[in-house]
């Protein structure tokens, strides 16, 4: 019977896509505030976030890319991550500073639905990349001896392209369901920039089969990898805590790797996964910022930059650009 119900709603949904694209030109974007004093502030405090952003993750690209000590699987991992966040930050934070500085509030519906898109498939990208980072780890700290063999070049290009395609065929997947999403003339929308569960809380209707979608969609795949993090990190603190040394090293650097992972997938777990029946448009904003902001920025820095090989790595990247002047 739930299935009947589904199909049904799903092929009315479908008959309402031409009408529906066509009726709807442009969103508005009511972002933070109106009050010029507090966008200011806004747009030197993104400003910052975001070239600091480009610049770390740049320079982590850079520094593995021209060192030949850091090709192996971590830093493999860790450059596309850092691809991954550049990509990630820069789908929605030029966009918010242009609509800042130009006091504009609107934004495409074409522009609405690539933005929504590229978004999907990168922050989908990196919950995956991020568990088998995780993975990584585990397989390194708790079975060091056949780490070479199970973490080679075919199985960590493997584990990279999955992350990507997976991400590319939800976000195609998603976004099937927004375009025949229906608005009735409802353009305004109570955020920043445009998501998934805010275009769903503006659209008129049933909203049954996407609410479905999104609970489901979000299980899979945001609690999936999430248990499968956490998992391999209480392994390696077992492992950890049978150290005679360097266990204090050891136990602080996956912390701080699981602060990063709980910021990003707290966040996002309480994005995707909570009922929208309520206007919840200032709490949505404060929790999207630090999944679309602070955790590109803090990925390196946490991840990266904080190991002496990369350390190195950028001593000599800096000594090659003196030369090189």
């Amino acid at each position: 019977m739930l299935l009947v119900i589904i199909k049904t709603k799903f092929n009315k949904r479908v008959a309402m896509a031409a009408e529906n694209q066509s009726a709807v030109i442009e969103f508005i974007l009511l972002g933070f505030s109106d009050n010029p004093n507090i966008l200011s502030w806004l747009f030197q405090l993104f400003s910052f976030v975001y070239v600091t952003t480009l610049a770390i993750n740049i320079l982590l690209i850079v520094a593995v890319i021209t060192n030949k000590h850091l090709h192996n699987p971590m830093y493999l991992f860790l450059t596309n991550l850092s691809f991954l966040d550049i990509c990630y930050t820069s789908i929605i934070v030029p966009k918010m500073l242009l609509n800042i500085i130009l006091s504009a509030k609107t934004i495409s519906y074409t522009g609405c639905v690539l933005q929504i898109y590229f978004y999907l498939f990168m922050g989908v990208s990196e919950c995956i990349l991020l568990a088998f980072m995780a993975y990584d780890r585990y397989v390194a700290i708790c079975n060091p001896l056949r780490y070479n063999v199970i973490m080679n070049v075919v199985s960590c290009n493997g584990m990279i392209g999955v992350s990507w395609m997976t991400g590319g065929s939800i976000a195609s997947f998603d976004i099937y369901f927004v375009c025949n999403l229906k608005f009735c003339g409802h353009v305004t929308i109570n955020h920043f920039f445009c998501e998934s569960p805010s275009l769903l809380q503006l659209s008129c209707g049933d909203k049954f089969v996407d609410n479905i979608i999104t609970l489901v969609g979000g299980s899979m795949l945001l609690l999936i990898p999430l248990c499968l993090i956490l998992f391999s990190y209480i392994q390696i603190f077992l492992v950890i805590m049978k150290l005679p040394s360097g266990r204090y090293k050891a136990f602080s650097t996956c912390i701080s790797h699981l602060i990063v992972v709980i910021i990003f997938y707290g966040t996002s777990v309480f994005m995707y996964m909570r009922p929208r029946n309520s206007d919840t448009g200032v709490t949505d904003k404060i929790v999207s910022v630090f999944y679309t902001s602070v955790t590109p920025m803090l990925n390196p820095l946490i991840y990266s930059l904080r190991n002496k090989d990369v350390h190195k790595a950028l001593g000599q990247l800096a000594r090659r650009t003196i030369v090189l002047r």
